[in-house]
């Protein structure tokens, strides 16, 4: 259901409510039992409600424990829980809700059941799980009926006596506070990604992560080193997803401030846009790509002397640094190595050619509907790195020449990323294909004229390989003519009407070359450079901005969106 309308009803109803009877909190005491519902999903045995004990009642909580699991302890485990929530009793009180609350802003309070003090409740999870965070506990039952109509967080038993259990808590509150900054204030359901990227830096803004040997932050350094590739805004709740993410945010609030986590929590808008809003308002030249292709080189390089761009500054991190995919050029002789490779949307990719002698040439072919990001790192036989960027054309191709390969320089890395997509993540999330293709001459060697779909001169071929060779040309044919027939189909769309939005970040797209035509035909002032590419990119939203402006059509956003486009098909 639209969380805007649930809001809109769950406003009028508590002022119904307190209309009609007078809103007091009931009154508990220790001990006293209650029921719940839960999430079968994390719950240990999948049930759907339990009954829990009060043990607990500090100045900004309750406390719950599941009773089964409760009065299923040992007599020295009871005892050594106990110690355990005074402890966590008193981390809550007197630093994690203090501190969360001044950074973030608070959660809803006193919230729907009009009560100041926010439920955590602790029940039997599975061992992955640290605890959990549900929505719905926010609204009346008359539109949620599994809500528990408070202000709560779940956590594990099976962690409870650990010593990260206040990270874990930390972490869930934060999903308590962004619940209500974003959806109950300001109307909006933040992305996944963004909202996990919060609750993960939660532990390390309280000094968790300080102390780093048996820390979240360890934990999370080692599944990132396992699972470097994993995309930061897919969300399917894995561990790699945590371990990626949270890399990431410990970069960006290192480098930009924990104000940028902040102000872009207290923005309408979410996930990347939001982050490019607060990076703008604290003054920033860089945009989120720039942010995450630097990343992508820090996790590598991890070298200040490379640059302050290009390092994390936490101690606990100064040695993180992923293994690239490794690839080997013979020592001698020419050498040609070709691999087809596929990615998500902002996932780091590290590839290094070792080996070879002379002259590295490495060619990059991208998918044209993708953006590419593609930083190279050669590392000479000092062990010092230099930093440069392939440049790619429209159909997102390019190469590179490094010379002096195999001598003073030791080895090349190149990062392809792909950033194409800015909202609107799922689960999965699409791979994209891209191909590289690295081959060596040496020195003495001059480069011979074979075509680049023969391994060698078709003189020095036999027969039979000259017959497979020309097979192997028959069935390429016979796919680009298809592809040509699809292209074809496609260049066929009139530009008599606009049917769909359009939007910066889309290429090599025919409805988008309608709309540049469109745009060159009004005034010279709106479009006066005129090019007609097919790709959306910062001149042609430019253009659609001053169109709007003229036209008086709010906001003056540059997408082309369905106000944008009912006018221009008048």
């Amino acid at each position: 259901m639209n969380q805007r309308y649930i809001k809109t009803i769950s406003v009028f109803l508590s002022v119904l409510i307190c209309v009609c009877t007078p809103c007091l909190v009931s009154a508990v005491s220790l001990n006293q039992q209650s029921d719940f519902y839960i999430d079968p999903a994390y719950d240990l045995s999948q049930r759907e409600e339990i009954s829990a004990i009060l043990q607990r009642i500090t100045s900004n909580a309750y406390f719950y424990v599941d009773k089964d699991w409760w009065e299923g302890l040992d007599e020295d485990t009871r005892s050594k829980t106990e110690d355990s929530l005074d402890f966590l009793e008193q981390k809550f009180k007197n630093k994690i809700y203090p501190i969360l609350t001044s950074t973030f802003g608070p959660e809803d309070k006193p919230g729907i059941d009009r009560d100041e003090r926010i439920t955590i409740l602790i029940h039997p999870m599975a061992e992955k799980a640290g605890g959990y965070f549900r929505n719905v506990d926010g609204y009346p039952r008359v539109l949620a009926p599994t809500s528990n109509e408070r202000e709560m967080v779940y956590l594990n038993s099976q962690h409870i006596n650990d010593s990260k259990a206040p990270a874990l808590l930390a972490h869930e509150f934060t999903h308590l506070i962004t619940f209500n900054q974003k959806e109950k204030i300001r109307g909006v359901e933040e992305e996944i990604w963004l909202n996990e990227a919060r609750a993960e830096y939660s532990p390390t803004l309280l000094g968790y992560d300080d102390e780093y040997k048996g820390s979240n932050l360890e934990k999370r350094v080692k599944i990132f080193l396992e699972n470097p590739s994993d995309s930061i805004t897919e969300w399917s709740g894995s561990e790699a997803d945590y371990g990626a993410l949270n890399l990431f945010t410990q970069y960006l609030v290192e480098q930009y401030g924990v104000e940028i986590l902040v102000d872009s929590l207290k923005s309408k808008e979410v996930g990347i846009k939001s982050l490019n809003e607060a990076l703008k308002k604290n003054g920033f030249a860089e945009d989120f790509s720039q942010i995450f292709t630097n990343w992508t080189i820090t996790v590598l390089a991890n070298d200040c002397f490379l640059g302050e761009k290009y390092c994390y500054k936490n101690k606990n991190l100064k040695n993180l640094r992923v293994t690239p995919s490794l690839n080997f050029l013979p020592l001698t002789g020419k050498s040609n190595l070709g691999v087809t490779q596929s990615a998500k949307n902002w996932s780091g990719n590290w590839f290094k050619f070792i080996g070879g002698k002379g002259a590295l040439k490495i060619v990059f072919i991208g998918n044209p509907q993708n953006l590419f990001k593609i930083p190279y790192l050669s590392k000479d036989i000092s062990e010092e790195y230099s930093l440069n960027f392939f440049q790619l054309n429209e159909n997102q191709q390019g190469e590179i020449l490094v010379p002096k390969f195999g001598t003073e320089i030791a080895s090349v890395i190149i990062i392809p990323t792909i950033q194409t997509k800015i909202s609107g993540f799922l689960n999965p999330e699409p791979v994209f294909p891209f191909f590289w293709e690295a081959s060596t001459i040496a020195p003495e060697e001059k480069e011979e004229p074979v075509s680049k779909y023969l391994e060698k001169p078709i003189s020095q071929m036999s027969k039979y390989e000259i017959l497979a060779k020309i097979s192997e040309i028959e069935a390429l044919l016979n796919q680009l003519k298809e592809q040509l027939q699809k292209i074809t189909a496609v260049e066929e769309i009139s530009c008599q009407k606009f049917e769909r939005d359009l939007y910066y970040g889309m290429t090599n797209n025919p409805e988008v070359s309608c709309l540049q035509k469109f745009l060159k035909n009004q005034r010279p002032e709106i479009y006066p450079e005129g090019l007609v590419t097919g790709n959306f990119l910062t001149l042609t939203e430019a253009a659609v901005k001053r169109y709007q402006a003229l036209k008086g059509i709010t906001p003056v956003s540059g997408y082309f969106g369905p106000l944008t486009r009912a006018v221009a098909n008048q």
